[in-house]
């Protein structure tokens, strides 16, 4: 399997999600703006995204996809019928077990909330009984997501990589149309059927997953739970890779209860939508690049083939630096632009803007660590280790913890995302020594040659965007075509300095590019 095509499937449509979900983060900013109704939204939809991340995207799939790929084994027909009975076995088991801690959380939804937001900086009983009320319509996004990680994985250990990342699609799509459909000019209307469309999105993807499966010839139905041996070893893997794969997610949580218990009504709202920029590369990259790894990794070590093992990572390594070091130092430079282009409109006005864009590049700087990690994990997973990245993603999430409570009343809504950039530095740093030091990941001269070079083209890129973005800012004001237009040139030029200063610095050769050729051309 061809690592740069992988992720250009994946990528790709993980792309498409992504600017489809700044759509509606868009229209949500239009319509909700930065108020106590948008936070009471956002905290609500906190929680399912986390339980997005962790087993979509992390925790689940880390511990499922190794141990499937071994029943299966090399050829995918005949060993997939041992495949699908241990995934039938973990369907019986998983599925009660989210309909009870479905029925937990949502009898527990007031404390969960409180949690979530700390009281939002003492509002009115009123005013919190509407941001429970939110949180119950969104609850049952958590057992359906769940139940979609386990098709996905199943679909991503066959190489069905596009069918999984075509999935969130599905939400951005569910949310969009709820707002066009059904937003009000009551804000606590639009964001009450924001929140119930959470729920109807993850009906929707787990509908499209469970017919692609059929598809591919995986039928799963639930039997008579058994705690069999296998089921076992994969609960066990689960809950400490829930713990590393989410790092980051848990230490937005953090962030955001931070935020709304101690810094005005609209915080939340800045967070949010500086994070959910930040995450347009981070999906493209670093879950693009996170969801091919594992799969690939596992299967060359189980073939003993740790030399190959070693390149993959390698180049998955390459390929992280080569497309995130770029979107950091764009987002730091060209944050008030990025923001105002997309969200400054309606009930979304300058301030918020400001405000949203200095929260982006204190996010911004743990871009690379963010897409590292998922670089680095699947070293661990695909070796049936979850729980070293556990112990570092406590480590990291100690550090996030204490650097919140003290940034966070100097810098107001900078602080969260500051502590969440920082924290995740400490896990990269974590994770890589281990690697390296027990001789699981060495970077090799082609990696130790490029980085640094793709470091200064980022930097040459940022020089000229910053000289840019003077000229274009008034541009981001206008109507819709015209802040396309002003982004399309600014993304146009830096991209155009990037892809030129790497040749001439050699980080990109033509001898890659002939390469790439012939591998388009075969």
């Amino acid at each position: 399997m061809n690592l740069t095509k992988a992720l250009g499937s994946v990528g790709g449509l993980t792309l498409a999600s992504r600017i489809l979900g700044l759509v509606r983060d868009s229209l949500f900013a239009r319509f909700v703006g930065a108020s106590f109704a948008s936070d009471a939204f956002l905290v609500a939809f906190r929680l399912p995204n986390m339980f997005r991340a962790l087993f979509a995207e992390g925790a689940f799939s880390a511990a499922f996809i190794p141990m499937f790929n071994k029943k299966v084994g090399d050829k995918a027909g005949a060993g997939l019928p041992d495949g699908i009975t241990f995934a039938q076995d973990v369907l019986s088991v998983l599925l009660p077990i989210l309909i009870v801690m479905t029925i937990v959380l949502e009898a527990a939804a007031w404390p969960v909330t409180l949690a979530l937001s700390g009281k939002f900086n003492g509002v009115s009983h009123d005013d919190f009984a509407f941001a429970v009320m939110l949180s119950r319509f969104t609850i049952p996004y958590l057992m359906l997501i769940s139940l979609v990680s386990l098709l996905g994985s199943i679909l991503n250990s066959l190489h069905k990589f596009w069918v999984n990342a075509a999935a969130p699609i599905l939400l951005n799509l569910t949310l969009i149309v709820a707002l066009l459909a059904f937003h009000s000019s009551d804000p606590f209307v639009t964001a009450r059927n924001q929140a119930i469309a959470v729920s109807v999105s993850g009906l929707l993807q787990l509908i499209w997953l469970y017919w692609s499966c059929r598809a591919n010839g995986v039928r799963l139905w639930p039997r008579i739970p058994r705690f069999n041996p296998d089921v076992k070893r994969l609960l066990s893997l689960i809950w400490p890779a829930a713990a590393g794969a989410g790092a980051v997610q848990i230490n937005l949580v953090v962030s955001t209860a931070l935020a709304a218990s101690l810094l005005s009504h609209g915080s939340v709202t800045y967070i949010y939508m500086a994070d959910r920029v930040n995450q347009l590369p981070l999906g493209l990259i670093g879950i693009g690049l996170g969801t091919v790894l594992l799969p690939l990794i596992s299967r060359q070590l189980a073939g003993g083939e740790e030399a190959a093992a070693m390149e993959t990572q390698n180049r998955g390594m390459e390929l992280a630096l080569l497309l995130t070091l770029p979107a950091t130092v764009a987002l730091v430079v060209c944050g008030a632009p990025i923001v105002a282009a997309l969200f400054e409109h309606g009930k979304f006005g300058a301030e918020d803007t400001l405000y949203t864009a200095q929260a982006l590049a204190a996010f911004s700087i743990g871009l690379p660590s963010y897409i590292l990690v998922k670089v680095l994990t699947p070293g661990f997973y695909a070796r049936a280790d979850t729980r070293t990245p556990v112990r570092y993603a406590t480590i990291s999430m100690g550090v996030n913890l204490v650097l919140n409570l003290a940034l966070i009343v100097p810098l107001k809504h900078m602080g969260p995302p500051l502590a969440t950039a920082l924290a995740s530095t400490v896990n990269t740093f974590l994770l890589y020594r281990t690697l390296r030091k027990r001789g699981h990941f060495e970077p090799d001269h082609r990696l130790r040659r490029r980085a640094w070079r793709l470091a200064l083209a980022a930097v040459a890129m940022g020089g000229v965007l910053w000289l840019l973005q003077g000229l274009l800012t008034p541009y981001t004001h206008g109507d819709w075509m015209i802040r396309t237009a002003a982004m399309v040139v600014l993304v146009a030029a830096g991209g155009l300095v990037y892809a030129v200063a790497t040749f001439l610095l050699g980080a990109f050769t033509r001898d890659d590019l002939a390469f790439l050729r012939r591998k388009r051309a075969r």
